[in-house]
């Protein structure tokens, strides 16, 4: 009898043409639903619409003259948004055909977006790094730093900061690996200075290169990597270049530091100050070399070893005048005061 009542209820249409239920199907409803016990909750005319909550106060559609739906407050008769008829009537289907829209769309944007940047922003970019990894310490290229850092500048708000990254490490791991290659041909005698040359010009150069890519640095390799640039490229001359050659570079210069004036001592301080700043534990292979040029490097002084240091630099001494280097005319020095 319930489910014959249920199916004789009986509806109409307001003058909105709204479909409403009778006044006496109402009744019939809240008498059943007292008897039964179980409250019922009406369910609403159009699916709740995502991102929009049920408000407290009774809402109602009205059509409106665009042909879509607006949702009208019934007491203050103000407009609270506007949803699409197809939002309402769409089978669930249909809304997930749309959000897959969507999705290419943002997809094929994306695609755009790193093609831009394959065929404009990062050729331009390369040219400017090989212009500044191949120049000299005292040559003068013009480069537009001003455009080469809008180019890191757009890259990184595209969100491009690991694609420009991950581009930068290979173009600089390319150089060193050339690099690398340049100096195992070059011979014994002038393998010192060309590992300084090679030392030099990339440290000049990442004085011109890490400041343009300081967004890159601060949004994506400081916040997200917690590195620094410059270290990570340092690193890479150490790993591809220094790391590879330092056994061969080592003998030559533990060889030119017995040997005064063989290398000039501004070439050797480089290359010693270099490798220290580079590894540290190469110290150890050599640490009468290191300690000559880096403060602090042997342990501190031991009175009872004091002996032992005067006797190494009476030797010092004596090695220098039989490498023609003498003391000097002591008898030209100025007597004291008291004579």
């Amino acid at each position: 009898m319930e489910s014959m009542e249920d199916d004789s209820l009986d509806t109409k249409d307001d003058h909105n043409h709204n479909c409403c239920a009778s006044s006496s199907s109402k009744v019939r409803t809240y008498l059943r639903n007292q008897l039964s016990g179980v409250a019922t909750v009406p369910q609403p005319a159009c699916p709740l619409v995502p991102g929009i909550e049920p408000g407290t106060r009774r809402r109602k559609l009205w059509s409106g003259s665009t042909g879509g739906s607006k949702f009208m407050d019934s007491d203050s008769g103000s407009e609270s948004s506007e949803v699409s008829e197809t939002d309402c009537t769409a089978p669930p289907a249909a809304v997930e055909g749309k959000f897959s829209l969507e999705s290419t769309s943002k997809f094929l944007l994306n695609a755009m977006a790193v093609e831009d940047y394959r065929k404009n922003h990062w050729p331009n970019l390369e040219k400017a790094i090989d212009r500044l990894l191949i120049q000299n310490p005292t040559d003068h290229i013009s480069v537009s730093y001003a455009q080469i850092y809008s180019y890191v500048y757009k890259c990184v708000c595209q969100q491009h900061s690991e694609l420009l990254y991950n581009d930068l490490i290979m173009k600089l791991t390319n150089h060193l690996q050339q690099v690398s290659t340049h100096l195992q041909a070059s011979p014994p005698e002038d393998f010192i200075e060309n590992f300084n040359v090679a030392l030099t010009q990339y440290t000049a150069s990442l004085q011109c290169i890490v400041p343009v890519f300081m967004y890159l640095n601060k949004f994506y390799i400081e916040s997200k990597l917690n590195r620094d640039l410059r270290e990570d490229l340092m690193k890479l001359f150490a790993d591809y270049v220094a790391e590879i050659h330092v056994n061969t570079l080592m003998p030559l210069l533990i060889k030119a530091h017995s040997m005064p004036f063989q290398v000039q001592p501004s070439t050797m301080a480089s290359v010693v100050k270099g490798l220290y700043s580079l590894r540290p534990d190469w110290a150890k292979l050599a640490p009468a070399l290191f300690s000559g040029f880096i403060p602090q490097i042997n342990p501190p002084a031991v009175e009872s070893l004091l002996p032992d240091y005067a006797a190494h630099d009476q030797k010092l001494q004596l090695d220098l005048s039989m490498n023609g280097f003498p003391r000097g005319d002591q008898s030209r020095k100025r007597a004291s005061e008291d004579s």
